[in-house]
């Protein structure tokens, strides 16, 4: 019988990298990695289009989308996990010194409201530094993936031609959120950024999951099994990369190899990118009471319905 070819979409890094290159194999599936860069663009082809059959997600985008009724569903893979504590940039030498100082107060956002990095970003204003998220107005530079979502009144896009950072520079905005620059003017609200990511980590758990993988929903429809037979090949790809990270192989350690590593070795884990929804409940529960309370999402989902079929028990 000949293999079910799908077409996929993944940024290639240490947890994939075995699938992608083949020395991981999926029985029965021959997998067509397409590139696309930037990897956002395919985050919003997949919701305006469907257009892959598998592809890396961005997870506040995907629960937007499901809430919409888009045609995909998602696997419990946390393909990429990360921190956010060093994502709003403020002037050196200007207003801002407190995160509290931001009430009342235009902040911009790179890209959309519903950007996964602004979600956790504003998440950790308002849990850890008691931020009043609905005192600020939320500028951005983009528009949403997911066209029907309509944003609380507090969010309004940055005028047409101007840039986030000049405005931030003009004291027009307060703060930027995931805005990369290498500006010395420009440094984190939240000093020392992975010292605080990490110590939220330690004493309260909080590692977020960036993106997941989906699959188009009359492919998982046609193929009982394809859901758990992708899963299990991402989790089989993923073992190498965490056993390479375990014994050192790594000969030049990436800035996301080296934070796995500290996770690792600041929870006195061996897994640091643990598949399933049982490992990553907890966290998926808190990202989802961010996005209620930012108004991303109207309802609250039933996390065993928001994955596919026959994945909800697995263990990677």
């Amino acid at each position: 019988m000949d293999a079910l070819r799908l077409t996929a979409v993944s940024r290639t890094q240490g947890n994939n990298s075995a699938l992608k290159s083949g020395a991981v194999q999926t029985p029965g599936i021959a997998l067509e990695w397409i590139e696309v860069d930037p990897l956002v663009a395919a985050f919003r082809r997949m919701v305006r289009t469907s257009e892959f059959d598998v592809c890396e997600m961005a997870i506040t985008t995907y629960l937007c989308a499901k809430e919409h009724g888009k045609p995909f569903t998602a696997l419990p893979i946390p393909l990429v996990r990360d921190f956010h504590h060093g994502a709003i940039t403020v002037l050196r030498d200007g207003p801002i010194s407190t995160p509290k100082d931001l009430e009342g107060t235009r902040v911009g956002v790179n890209r959309g409201y519903t950007v996964t990095t602004g979600v956790w970003a504003r998440g950790i204003l308002s849990e850890q530094y008691g931020v009043a998220l609905d005192t600020v107005e939320w500028v951005l530079s983009g528009d949403e993936h997911v066209a029907e979502y309509q944003a609380p009144s507090n969010v309004v896009p940055v005028a047409q031609g101007e840039q986030l950072l000049d405005l931030l520079r003009a004291g027009e905005l307060s703060a930027v959120i995931g805005v990369a620059s290498d500006d010395d003017d420009l440094v984190p609200l939240i000093a020392d950024p992975e010292e605080a990511a990490f110590a939220a980590l330690e004493t309260d758990g909080l590692y977020p999951i960036n993106h997941v993988v989906v699959v188009r929903d009359e492919l998982l429809d046609q193929v009982p099994d394809l859901a758990a037979r992708l899963f299990e090949a991402f989790a089989a790809s993923k073992r190498q990369y965490v056993a390479a990270l375990r014994d050192g192989r790594n000969e030049q350690p990436t800035r996301v190899d080296r934070a796995h590593r500290r996770v690792m070795s600041t929870l006195g884990i061996d897994d640091p990118l643990p598949y399933g929804l049982s490992a990553n409940r907890a966290i998926l529960e808190r990202l989802v009471r961010h996005a209620l309370e930012q108004q991303i999402l109207t309802v609250e989902p039933d996390l065993e319905q928001i994955f596919a079929k026959g994945t909800t028990e697995l263990v990677g």
